[in-house]
């Protein structure tokens, strides 16, 4: 006898990706969780082509929106994206460490967070670290688990401080770079321009 598929346990997923953790890191960006593997172009964060974060990034420190781009073949150029990464101080993980997958798509609506990320292990791995940044609401809404319960969450573009594993921080609110968030690309990459700035990678 067949069984009812709603009697399926939900299925666990842990995250994919090891955390990219320069020890020169001073901004930590934090997401959501990978997309299905399915949408993947490359082993790395944000591998989903029709996402902007590599082009927010093209934009913002290259005046050039397909820097990180190969456009023929429609993938990235992923060592290029890693070596850059590394050289500016930028690391990167996700604010979920398991997820359950609802709906079994990309979106963040439809991802429930199983496991949170231990933040306070990743900012071991990158001791002047004093900025993190998340990429969407869930992302952030995901953080503020982590974080003492007087932390106020950032608004969108805009940023608070606080005390956490004994290191003051501030936390960033960005845009998401998912095509779904209503932005136009070069609006989301002022946002993120700013705060580029702010922290002294621009």
């Amino acid at each position: 006898m067949s069984k009812d598929i709603s009697d399926a346990k939900p299925q666990i997923e842990t995250h994919p990706l090891a955390p990219f953790l320069p020890s020169n890191g001073k901004l930590l960006m934090l997401g959501s969780f990978p997309p299905p593997k399915i949408r993947w172009k490359m082993d790395f964060y944000y591998p989903n082509f029709q996402n902007d974060m590599w082009k927010i990034f093209g934009l913002c420190f290259f005046q050039d929106k397909n820097h990180f781009l190969n456009l023929e073949s429609k993938t990235f150029k992923e060592q290029l994206i890693r070596d850059f990464l590394n050289e500016t101080g930028i690391g990167i993980f996700d604010t979920a460490y398991q997820v359950i997958r609802l709906k079994g798509n990309a979106s963040d609506k439809f991802l429930q967070i199983h496991q949170p990320t231990d933040i306070a292990k990743l900012l071991q791995k990158m001791p002047n670290c004093h900025s993190i940044m998340t990429t969407g609401d869930k992302a952030t809404d995901t953080l503020m688990l982590s974080m003492p319960e007087n932390t106020e969450k950032p608004h969108i573009g805009h940023a608070v401080r606080t005390e956490f594993a004994g290191r003051d921080l501030t936390l960033y609110r960005m845009p998401s770079s998912s095509r779904a968030y209503p932005l136009a690309l070069g609006k989301k990459a002022e946002a993120y321009q700013s705060l580029f700035k702010d922290i002294g990678l621009l």
